[in-house]
């Protein structure tokens, strides 16, 4: 793996391009899409991948609607909200970036690369809609559209599939609740700078934690660390099964 302090590939050089099906007429994109804000305050200021960040949340919130709207006429808006959820998410996008590889390509500060930004979920996922921004930006609507489609339609289609499994704290509430612990308790953390808030849940029940999650809003948050404690819940009763 390349030093942090190297600049990387230049975008027609990524690999990543390759696996994202597209070729970059600016081929800069990718590599400010490959920057994290760690790399960038070693290098003296250089443009990070918060701003391509920022705009590829807005294409992807927007392509993932209109394709359920369009998709699924029969779901009510409230559905189409929890699918929308279920698949725009910390933990999503940053599966969907370990599986295409963008930590090979990302562009790092020692620090962060010593201490396993490559490996953490949150980083891969800004860095997954950085790159959704970039190619909007490069290849205009069309393009990002089929971009995102290519990484979530299947998961779409499980989360119309399975409603109810895209509401964790429900699910949580409920095992909870059926198990006589009561309800479960969280409490939030915000983090970041204001155009790129984050938040940090811890999800209590009993007054045991069970589950922490990240996402770009409270709610988001939340349900990722209510996934995590279901998880938990369910490897308790079944250990206690054996």
């Amino acid at each position: 793996m390349a030093p942090s302090s190297d600049p990387g590939p230049t975008g027609e050089e990524h690999r990543l391009a390759e696996r994202i099906g597209y070729r970059f007429g600016d081929p800069t994109l990718l590599d400010e899409a490959m920057s994290h804000r760690s790399w960038c305050a070693e290098q003296g200021g250089q443009a990070s991948n918060e701003r391509l960040e920022f705009l590829g949340d807005a294409v992807l919130g927007l392509v993932v609607a209109d394709y359920t709207y369009r998709a699924y006429p029969e779901l009510t808006d409230g559905q189409m909200s929890k699918v929308r959820a279920s698949v725009v998410n910390t933990r999503v996008l940053g599966e969907v970036g370990s599986d295409l590889g963008v930590a090979d390509d990302l562009r790092l500060g020692r620090g962060e690369d010593l201490s396993g930004g490559r490996a953490k979920e949150s980083i891969l996922a800004d860095a997954t809609e950085a790159v959704i921004g970039a190619v909007y930006l490069d290849g205009g609507l069309v393009e990002a559209e089929r971009l995102v489609l290519s990484l979530l339609k299947d998961r779409i289609a499980v989360a119309v599939g399975e409603p109810g499994e895209s509401d964790h704290k429900s699910r949580l509430q409920e095992q909870s609740v059926r198990l006589g612990r009561g309800v479960p308790h969280y409490e939030l953390e915000g983090f970041g700078p204001d155009h790129a808030r984050r938040y940090l849940a811890t999800v209590y029940v009993a007054g045991q934690r069970l589950g922490t999650g990240e996402g770009r809003s409270k709610k988001d948050a939340e349900q990722v660390a209510a996934q995590a404690a279901c998880e938990s819940l369910e490897d308790e009763r079944g250990g206690g099964d054996a």
